[in-house]
Formats: structure tokens, sequence, C-alpha cells
């Protein structure tokens, strides 16, 4: 083996001149000599021969101080009497020059500082301190001593950046020789090198499946962990790979058909295509006047906004870290004031959506049911105030106290008015049953929905036949200010209850008829009811007799004498006490009174011509049921006149007593005087011819009778000897008895 053979022998891990895939180049045949006498270290290296041969001549006999190693010994020309100077260097060289002379690669990379050689400093590049030999064939002169002076105390835990490999992940996990055969050789072949010859390219371990079409530096794309992880070297400039781009595979956005395939914009260069924005490869889902907005807003076109809100970090565009400030946020029409300023965006957006549709419906700042629950259960879902939703009530801070005035109030079926105005809302709209929503929306509009009937339904049969109101039957007649509150002209007294107002009942305040309660009813009414009147009124709906309803405030003076058997319940369509009263007053009869029928005693003759009070007796003050006159004595003469005959026509009654009847003999009533008398029929005494001639005085003579001045007329005999003969004494006696 000749000496430029030595060169394969080296220290270092980075590759030798020539192609670093085929191992290191050897330096052939040496040129010619006259070549090597223009360089200037063989004047050096002839210098140190000629030195080292004058040595040899005064040390001529001595003997080399041990066997040379294997790689060297097996080089004849460094063996044997006088080749000292082949490796300890002639009259001009060093050893450390002399080696350079055979170990060309390690001069190469002393000059250009590469591999574990060219990083030691100038003052430790003396070979024999670390490589030295004459101890034998089976001497390793690369050893743990050499790496050791070179600063590598312990290969195992070699570190590859020495010599300009950063060496990482897998490659750690390999064992030395499985890409430096020999290192551990204790004699290496021939040709063969422990450390130096391997090239740092990739291909030259492994074969490149992209058959050069993605260049020679696959370190641009992979990393030492695996060839399944990647990396983009500049990628950066165009997308930094991190967050949800960092898993994905090359491909995912670099297909082999697109326009971007890996082999189009593979270094770059001025065929490679533009860089591509957001929204050339993610669809948006955004409306168009929230992302042209916040596009505007950070000053980046629509299609690569997105990093406005999305920073390439996030995993995902859901990504927990991903916050929009308020301003992005009002971009959608929805700016977060408050309350809404410190509500989490989950409660409004759950991240447990399936879709972003459904965890971003698009909400409109007043769009208040897309969030809240709807506690009115949709009745404003149509109406008046649908259009403005929520806010059309309640104010966008909250929604307690609301905002819903009387104002507003007007816009619905019943304006606020009256005592309205001071009502709670709960008051008429109320829950219906437990879990329903209160009730706002389709409210009866009528009184009677929230108000009971006062008036117990007196007047419903009367409404049923008339048209319908607004608000219901109770407005035809009250005011929304209060219930006392009848407007004048609404109530007609005789078309609601058929007892007109007339006369004194006219000018009479209501409370003479309707005496107030000291307590009001469980309507709230304290306003008195004709009681005793209330059913008779509410049958006769079509006009009750007036006189039906007089008693219902009225006490009868008459008391119930011209309402009993016989008596004529009406008189010219006039009932009770209208057959013979006005309205007016009691006292005025327009109608007459008729004295025959009412009382059995017909005023002719002199009755005719009295006055009431001759035989009504003025009473005065009046009795409590209001009578002012007092009964008649009775319907006999006697009851009013006296009897001038001292009873002597006196009939006994049945049990005892005696009643007078004048009206055997008076039948005038003009006068007493006439007189309605046949002796023949009306006496137990016929008169005949003589007896008829005489004057009545004849017989009937003045007398003092039970103590009155009188005529006799019973009793007298009817026999001749009463009055003529022994017997008219004893006549005479009898009758003195009776005085």
């Amino acid at each position: 083996m000749s000496r430029e053979q030595l060169s394969g022998e080296q220290l270092s891990g980075d590759a030798p001149k020539g192609d670093p895939a085929n191992g290191p180049q050897r330096d052939g045949e040496r040129p010619h000599w006259t070549a090597q006498l223009g360089r200037p270290h063989l004047w050096a290296a002839l210098c140190s021969m000629t030195l080292v041969l004058l040595l040899g001549v005064v040390n001529f006999g001595r003997s080399s101080p041990g066997p040379l190693a294997t790689p060297h010994a097996r080089i004849g020309d460094l063996v044997g009497p006088g080749s000292c100077a082949q490796c300890h260097g002639g009259l001009f060289q060093d050893m450390s020059g002399a080696c350079l002379e055979c170990h060309t690669t390690i001069e190469e990379h002393f000059d250009s500082g590469r591999g574990l050689h060219g990083r030691l400093p100038k003052g430790q590049r003396t070979c024999a301190s670390c490589h030295s030999d004459h101890h034998g064939e089976t001497f390793a002169m690369v050893n743990a001593v050499s790496f050791a002076k070179a600063g590598v105390p312990d290969l195992e835990a070699f570190d590859h950046g020495l010599v300009g490999f950063d060496m990482r992940c897998a490659h750690l996990e390999l064992d030395c020789t499985e890409c430096h055969a020999h290192a551990f050789d204790e004699v290496i072949e021939e040709g063969l090198t422990r450390f130096i010859g391997l090239s740092q390219r990739c291909a030259s371990c492994h074969e490149d499946p992209h058959e050069g079409a993605l260049g020679t530096s696959c370190s641009d794309c992979h990393v030492q962990e695996s060839f399944d992880t990647h990396r983009a070297v500049g990628h950066d400039e165009h997308l930094p790979l991190v967050g949800g781009h960092a898993a994905l595979s090359c491909r995912a956005c670099h297909d082999e058909a697109g326009d971007h395939a890996l082999e189009a914009v593979a270094g770059g260069g001025a065929h490679a295509p533009p860089s591509r924005a957001c929204l050339d490869c993610h669809d948006s889902p955004h409306g168009a006047r929230f992302a042209t907005k916040n596009a505007r807003a950070a000053g980046l076109s629509l299609e690569a906004s997105c990093v406005a809100c999305h920073a390439h970090e996030h995993t995902s565009f859901q990504d927990e870290r991903l916050e929009l400030d308020a301003q992005q946020h009002a971009a959608s029409g929805f700016p977060l004031t408050a309350p809404h300023d410190a509500t989490d965006c989950a409660s409004c957006h759950d991240p447990q959506l399936g879709s972003f549709a459904e965890r971003h419906p698009g909400r409109e700042r007043d769009d208040c049911a897309a969030c809240h629950e709807d506690p009115h259960g949709g009745q404003f879902d149509t109406g008046p105030f649908a259009a403005q939703g929520c806010v059309a009530c309640h104010g966008r801070r909250e929604f307690e106290p609301h905002h819903f005035d009387a104002e507003l109030h007007a816009r619905t079926a019943l304006p606020l008015e009256g005592s309205h105005l001071e009502a709670d809302c709960e008051a008429c709209h109320r829950v219906e049953s437990k879990g329903a929503p209160r009730t706002f929306r389709g409210t009866a509009t009528d009184c009677e929905a929230c108000h009971g009937d006062a008036h117990a339904g007196f007047f419903d049969e009367r409404t049923a036949h008339m048209e319908s109101v607004e608000h219901g039957d109770c407005a035809r007649c009250h005011h929304s200010t209060s219930f006392d509150d009848v407007p004048a002209g609404r109530f007609d007294h005789g078309h609601w209850t058929g007892f007109p107002l007339g006369g004194a009942h006219e000018v009479e305040g209501c409370e003479s008829c309707h005496a107030p309660n000291e307590v009001a009813d469980e309507f709230g009414r304290r306003f008195g009811r004709v009681a005793p009147l209330h059913g008779e009124l509410h049958a006769l709906h079509g006009g009750p007799e007036v006189g039906l309803a007089c008693a219902a405030c009225h006490a009868d003076p008459h008391e119930g004498a011209f309402d009993g058997d016989g008596m004529p319940a009406e008189l010219d369509g006039r009932q009770g006490c209208a057959r013979c009263h006005t309205d007016a007053s009691f006292r005025d009869l327009a109608h007459g009174f008729d004295h025959g029928l009412w009382t059995g005693f017909v005023l002719d003759g002199a009755h005719a011509a009295a006055a009431c009070s001759d035989c009504h007796a003025p009473v005065r003050p009046a009795l409590a049921n209001g009578r002012t006159w007092s009964h008649a004595a009775g319907r006999d003469c006697s009851a009013c006149h006296d009897d001038p005959h001292a009873g002597q026509f006196d009939e006994p009654l049945p049990g005892g007593g005696a009643a007078t009847s004048c009206a055997r003999c008076h039948t005038n009533t003009d006068s007493f005087a006439v007189l309605r008398f046949e002796h023949n029929w009306d006496s137990g005494f016929k008169l005949d011819e003589t007896h008829a001639a005489l004057d009545c005085a004849q017989c009937h003579g003045v007398e003092t009778i039970r103590g009155v001045e009188t005529t006799r007329y019973t009793p007298l005999g009817t026999e001749c000897t009463d009055c003529h003969g022994v017997r008219a004494s004893s006549l005479r006696k009898r009758l003195e008895g009776d005085r």
C-alpha cells in the first residue's frame, strides 16, 4: 500500500473531498516530481529529509522504538531502515506535515474548518499527540484517548454538533455502528474508514420517494423524529404551521393535482403560485356584514381577514382562546353593551352545539328571544308589538321593571283610562293555571271579565237582546273612572228597570230608594238595592207595574184593603197604587177614586158633596205607615150619624147586640127627611081608612126615650084597646119604662 492510501484512516465525521455519496476520493498516482518543485512545502520536506539523514548518520545503528500499528505496517514504504522520515518528516518537515502528506482529507478539514479536526484549535493540530504509534500491530490509533484530547471525553455521548450535524430524535436511537460500521473495529481493512466518508445529505442513507421532484434538501420538510412528521422551512412567510395547521400533512393543502401542489411550490421562485388567503381554502360561515366590517377595521382583504379573530396558534375555529373585542362583536350587529358585556361567550354560543349556524344563529341586537325563553308563550309573536320584539315593552339592560306604560297600552284593545291607570297589571293579566304564562294578549276587554256583576244579573235579560258594545255591557252606563261615575243621560231608569222616574221620584236622590250600606258587599257595592222589588222587576222587564214597585219603598197606608179578594187588580191598564195615585204625590188622585168600587160605599146624595175629612178625620202627625187620614167610623149610618130615634129601630144581631139600619126608611141620601115608608108594608099595623086620615102625631107623640126627646114609633100596640079603653093606661105605663 502506498503512503497516499493512508488517507482512508481519518477521524472526521464529514465527507472527504470528492463525491460524499461514494466515500473518500483517492489521490491516485502522484504527479511527476518536477511538478512538485513548485510547492513550498516540498522544499521544507527536502530540508527536513536532509536533517533526518544527518541525524540518521549520527544515530546510525539505532533501532525503531516499537513495531508499527497494522494500518502503517502494511504500507511497505513505512517499514524498514530509512523509512522513519516518511512519518516523522524530513530535514525541513515536522511530523504533522508528514502525516498530512498522506492524510490529505484531514488537511482539507484543517483548511476548511470542517469535521472534528477542522474545529480543533490550531495549536492542538499535532497528529502524534492524539494518534501515537509503535505499540504493535493490534494497537488502535483512534481510541478513547484520541477523542478525549479532541474534547470528547465520552465517545458514547458524542455530540455530532461538533462535526456540524445536529443529530436528534430518531438518529439518537441508532447505534453508532449503524452509520459508522467500522467505528469500533480494532483494525479496519484497507480502503475503509471509521467515521469520515459519510454525507449529511438524507439521500445518502435514505431512499428519496420524491425522486428528486422536491429538491435535495429533505430537511426543509422532514425532521429527524420521523418522516411522517413534517416541517416547512420558510413556510411562516406565508402561513405559520402552528395550531390547526400544525398537524396537517403537506398533501392536505398541496395535493398532487392542484395549482399549489408540492411540486409546484418546492423551492419557490418566480414560477411558484401566489400565496393563498384563508378563504381560498376555508368557507366562511360569517355573514357579509360581520366579515366586511372586521376586515376593514383590521386593514385586511376580506379573503385574508380571518386572522383578525382566528390566530394561527388556534387549533380550530372553535379554539377556546378565540376572543372578540367589543368592536369586532359589534360588527355582527349585536354590540356587547350592558348587560351582555359581562356575559360568558358560551352562555350565548354553546360550544356543544354541532354546527356553526347552531352556535351562531346571527342574532340581532334586539332579538332577545334567540337566547331568552319567552315567558309570554308567544303571545306577542303577532300584533302591534311583534316587529319591535321584547324591547317594545322591556329595556335592553334588564327585563324588570318593564316600560309598558299607558301610552303603549293605548295601542291595545283597551286604552288605560280612569281607575285602570292605577290598577296593578296582575289584576287584569292573570296566570290562569299553574305553569301557564301570564295572559296578556287576548285578555278580555269587557268589564265583566275582571269585575263581578254588582247587579247580580239584573240587566242580563235586557242586554241579551241588544247589540254588543265595546268593553261589554257595563260600559253602557258606567265610566272607567269609577262605577259610581255614571255620566248624565247614560242610565235611563225606566228603560233599564221598567220603572220610569217621574214626578216625585224624579227629584228625589237615588239614596231615597237605594239606601247606602255601611259595609260594601263582595263587589265593593254600597249602593242599596230595592230588595223586595228586585225579583219582580227582573221578571217584568217588559214594563213592570209601577204599583208593584211602590211597596218596595212605601208602606201601604191602606193595610192591604185594596189588594184583597174582590178588588180589581187593574184599572185602565194601571196596576198597584197607580190604579188611583200618580207618582207626583200620593195626594194626587189624577185618575179619581171610585169610593163605591174600592170601599163598597157609594158616595151619592149628601155623601157626594161631603168632604173626605167629614168621614176620615186628618191624622197629624202621620202614622208610621204614612197614613194621614183616619179610617171611616163604619159603613152604617149610625157610624157617622146620631140616631134620632133613640134605638127604637135597632135589630138584634146574631150573638147579641143590635144594629140600626137607617136605609130601611131613609133611602134618599140627599136628606133624612125624604122617607121611603109604607105603613101597611113596613109596620105591623095596617092603616085603615080611619087611621090613614089621622095625623101621625096622633099616634106617635114626642117623648123622652133613653134620655133623648124623640118621636115614639115603636113599640106601640096594634090592638084597639092599646089606644082605646082600659088597656091604654097600662100601655102608657109600659112605655114609660123606656124613658
